[in-house]
């Protein structure tokens, strides 16, 4: 079952240390639609069901990667789209989702979602035992 919007925006508001809910909601936006593009199939679909409905509608809808990126690609590419982020700040956004993703999801879908990322995303979901 879905997490409620509400305790998702704070779970990941408190990890980012946010001063509010609008920052985590940008953050959860831009790095949940950029996992959307490497993941495939039914890992995907699981994935996108524990989320939140606007969340999950961003994992359910984002077209296809043209390749791999490294854990590092990803996090530069998330400093791309939200203003002001450096590659540090883009870290601490994508931990701060990712990790929030992580905690929804049991362990075999988290093993099956890194079989679909390149080496260095289980860090960013906060689980270095996931590899």
């Amino acid at each position: 079952m879905a997490m409620s919007e509400t305790a998702f925006l704070r779970r990941v508001a408190e990890r980012g240390e946010y001063p509010g809910e609008g920052e985590a909601a940008h953050s959860a936006r831009v790095v949940l639609a950029l996992l959307g593009v490497h993941l495939v199939g039914p890992e995907r679909t699981r994935l996108a069901r524990l989320l939140p409905a606007p969340y999950a509608q961003l994992v359910r809808q984002a077209p296809p990667a043209e390749g791999p990126v490294s854990s590092e690609q990803f996090v530069q590419a998330v400093a791309a789209w939200i203003e002001g982020a450096t590659a540090a700040t883009a870290l601490w956004d994508v931990g701060a989702v990712l990790s929030t993703v992580a905690d929804l999801a049991d362990e075999e879908l988290l093993r099956q979602l890194m079989m679909q990322l390149p080496t260095g995303f289980e860090l960013l979901f906060g689980r270095p035992q996931a590899a």
